[in-house]
């Protein structure tokens, strides 16, 4: 039986044309993202007219409709101003930051308001004795209002974003990003509101007031304290 003839023949390595054609793709795909961020950053520069990528704003908005009226049985007692700086990262687990990541630091600045309820004062929270020189009234603790966040003093003070990030950012809009920074300075400033000392200011303004509106009306002793109920 003959021999079958061997195969000496060197395997066919890959092609470097092949890989030519791989890497072509690849690059024109980053030079266009290069191209559209370079023209984004200069065209900016431009009077809006010129600029292709301008915005124009227009105001459509319908009328402001009224959903509800309600009584207020509040004294706005004391109020605190705060600011606080956001600082929001975002990273791809396995991604580097240049090519995905985005870091946002956000200026809140808001405020806070404390007042006492006095629709929530019990029965019997004013006694006054029989000759009317004598009053004592029993407040039900200092509460605070949400806060509210100056949306024209709250402001992004920097962004950083990753290659990947800035070619989605071109194209599309999401105002979620935003409304996440507004709430995140919001919730810091309530907790900020809350270990102040706001409502302990706003308990002591209540009591002077009331004291020193009873004592114009008559009252020659006026006893203000605080209720345990919240």
């Amino acid at each position: 039986m003959a021999p079958e003839p061997k195969n000496d023949a060197p395997r066919s390595s890959p092609s470097p044309a092949r890989g030519r054609r791989l890497l072509v793709p690849a690059l024109l795909v980053v030079a266009t993202v290069a191209v559209v961020l370079v023209a984004q950053q200069t065209l900016r520069g431009l009077p809006g007219w010129l600029n292709p990528f301008g915005e124009e704003t227009r105001d459509r908005s319908g009328p402001v409709l009224l959903k509800s009226i309600r009584d207020l049985h509040r004294y706005e007692a004391a109020s605190g101003n705060f600011q606080v700086i956001v600082d929001l990262e975002k990273d791809a687990k396995f991604l580097p930051d240049s090519l995905r990541g985005k870091r946002t630091l956000f200026v809140g600045n808001g405020s806070v308001d404390a007042y006492v309820d006095f629709s929530k004062l019990a029965s019997g929270a004013v006694t006054v004795n029989e000759d009317r020189t004598a009053a004592t009234i029993t407040l039900p603790p200092a509460q605070l209002e949400k806060t509210n966040l100056d949306p024209r003093h709250s402001y992004v003070y920097s962004t950083e974003r990753g290659l990947i990030d800035r070619f989605g950012d071109f194209f599309s809009s999401n105002p979620n990003n935003q409304q996440q920074l507004y709430v995140l300075a919001a919730e810091k400033i309530q907790t900020a509101a809350a270990q102040s000392g706001l409502k302990e200011r706003a308990d002591a303004n209540t009591r002077t007031m009331l004291e020193n509106m009873l004592k114009a009306l008559g009252f020659t002793k006026v006893t203000v304290q605080q209720s345990n109920a919240q």
